[in-house]
């Protein structure tokens, strides 16, 4: 069978497993953006704190995702709950550093205008530094988002919902009747799931972003 047949066959299938796969990404990192930011904020008067949570967070990334998927299996047992806490795990980092560097990037004359014009601390943040920060978050997010995709697909180790289903499926009887398509369609889904959610994440920054800040 062809592999135009093959997905032509199984379209059904590997349309549910791509939305599966969709979700397990949006979720872990709005899970990551949630944690990311909020240690952000939570360390700005904490250099050090700041230092350490970069480091630590930056050092996750270094851990085989084999590894930290085999790690929590002990922990959570099988299926969606280690899938999205090792994929939030791995997404913290951009985020985090993205937002600490859009923060620090606001112009100090900005918010010395914010503070002439009588806001408070908590104003200028809501108002004004996380407005100018926001395309340096969200280039964050779209990073973690495209670097999860593929890591994603290494939560069917764990059975994990998603594409990586039909890799492992296909890899483990390669050789077989259509084994070869079926571990192709999911490389493929894969790749057009990240080419999709960087393309959302472009427009989703056009549309947001304050003019003046467009490139």
């Amino acid at each position: 069978m062809s592999f135009d047949d093959y997905v032509i066959r199984n379209a059904d299938r590997i349309l549910f497993l791509t939305l599966q796969h969709i979700q397990l990404v949006l979720l872990s990192v709005a899970a990551a953006t949630v944690i990311g930011v909020g240690l952000a904020l939570g360390s700005e008067r904490m250099p050090r704190l700041r230092s350490a949570l970069l480091s630590v967070t930056g050092t996750l990334l270094t851990i085989p995702s084999f590894a930290l998927f085999g790690i929590l299996i002990p922990i959570l047992g099988l299926g969606l709950a280690p899938a999205v806490v090792a994929l939030t795990v791995y997404a913290i980092f951009p985020i985090l550093r993205n937002t600490v560097t859009g923060l620090e990037s606001v112009d100090p004359a900005v918010l010395d205008a914010a503070s002439g014009m009588g806001m408070r601390s908590a104003q200028r943040l809501r108002l004004v530094r996380l407005p100018l920060a926001w395309p340096v978050i969200l280039n964050g997010i779209r990073v973690a988002t495209i670097m999860v995709v593929a890591i994603a697909a290494i939560g069917a180790a764990v059975r994990g919902p998603g594409l990586g289903e039909l890799i492992f499926r296909g890899l483990a009887r390669i050789g077989g009747a259509n084994a070869l398509n079926e571990a192709l369609s999911g490389v493929l889904g894969v790749v057009v799931v990240a080419l999709v959610l960087d393309a959302a994440f472009i427009l989703i920054g056009r549309l947001t972003t304050p003019r003046g800040l467009h490139v």
